[in-house]
């Protein structure tokens, strides 16, 4: 029995797709619809806690729903990452120091297991998924070229060392705009 070919793309055919799309080396991935309330409400309060906490650190920047390309069939768009050198140009080229993803039901096995090869193989020194419904977010960090479990944050503080500078986020802080019972998301 003859296995059929998987179709490859490259960045270049990614800025012709419309809609919303990730490429994970070359293989289109397309996006869920618009998240759902509680991924955004999550999402925006990373960003702002990560915003407010670089505020005073002159090379690193919190970034919301950017697209960062690592190579020339790989481009993803997570929802918050920190980066702590200059862009070059309009695009994110190089690894970021932080990432988050908030997890949606359609995400989840790309979030758990595709992501967190391509972001470790890649280099992102830290990265986080957060899961709505439990009110949990799960962290590693980067140890000699594997991720190592920091912990499980349910109202937790942590400090994160970034290269450039030291950040603190409360995670008590990302549950209190979340509606009570959210049976739309999933759970590991």
């Amino acid at each position: 029995m003859r296995v059929p070919a998987i179709e490859r793309y490259t960045i270049a055919d990614y800025l012709d797709w419309e809609g919303d799309w990730e490429l994970i080396d070359g293989v289109a991935f397309a996006m869920a619809p618009s998240p759902l309330f509680s991924h955004q409400a999550l999402g925006a309060e990373i960003h702002a806690q990560l915003h407010d906490a670089l505020e005073d650190c002159p090379h690193c920047q919190a970034l919301y729903e950017i697209d960062v390309r690592f190579s020339e069939d790989t481009v993803v768009r997570p929802d918050v990452i920190v980066i702590c050198h200059e862009p070059e140009g309009e695009w994110i080229t190089r690894a970021p120091e932080l990432i988050f993803e908030v997890v949606s039901p359609k995400t989840a096995r790309r979030d758990e297991v595709t992501k967190f090869q391509l972001y470790r193989d890649e280099g992102v020194a830290w990265y986080g998924i957060v899961y709505p419904d439990l009110k949990k977010a799960k962290l590693w960090r980067l140890v000699e070229g594997d991720y190592r479990k920091v912990g499980d944050f349910y109202d937790e503080r942590l400090r994160i060392d970034l290269s450039k500078c030291a950040i603190e986020l409360d995670f008590s802080r990302l549950w209190r705009r979340l509606p009570k019972g959210n049976p739309n998301q999933t759970a590991p």
